[in-house]
């Protein structure tokens, strides 16, 4: 898999801390940032430069993109009890 580009990294990760990594609330965010330039100045143009494009048309690249950036919490885990409920 290629490597996400530092650009692109620090973008995804500002937009998190912003609003938090759930999908859509994530992609709404990434795409006011750009359009209002709040991440070093930085647009679509640039983005899509490094291979962030925020296109619906290639919006599970994007996807992708994000869970390889943003640490996925992992899945509940199930434990064992001997305790039983009456």
């Amino acid at each position: 898999m290629q490597s996400t580009d530092p650009l692109a990294r620090d973008f995804i990760l500002f937009c998190s801390n912003r609003c938090g990594s759930k999908w859509p609330a994530l992609y709404d965010e990434m795409c006011q940032v750009a359009g209002r330039r709040l991440f070093h100045g930085i647009g679509y143009r640039e983005l899509n430069k490094v291979g962030l494009s925020l296109s619906l048309n290639d919006i599970e690249d994007t996807i992708k993109m994000v869970d390889a950036v943003i640490p996925q919490p992992p899945p509940p885990s199930y434990k064992e009890s001997n305790e039983v409920i009456i």
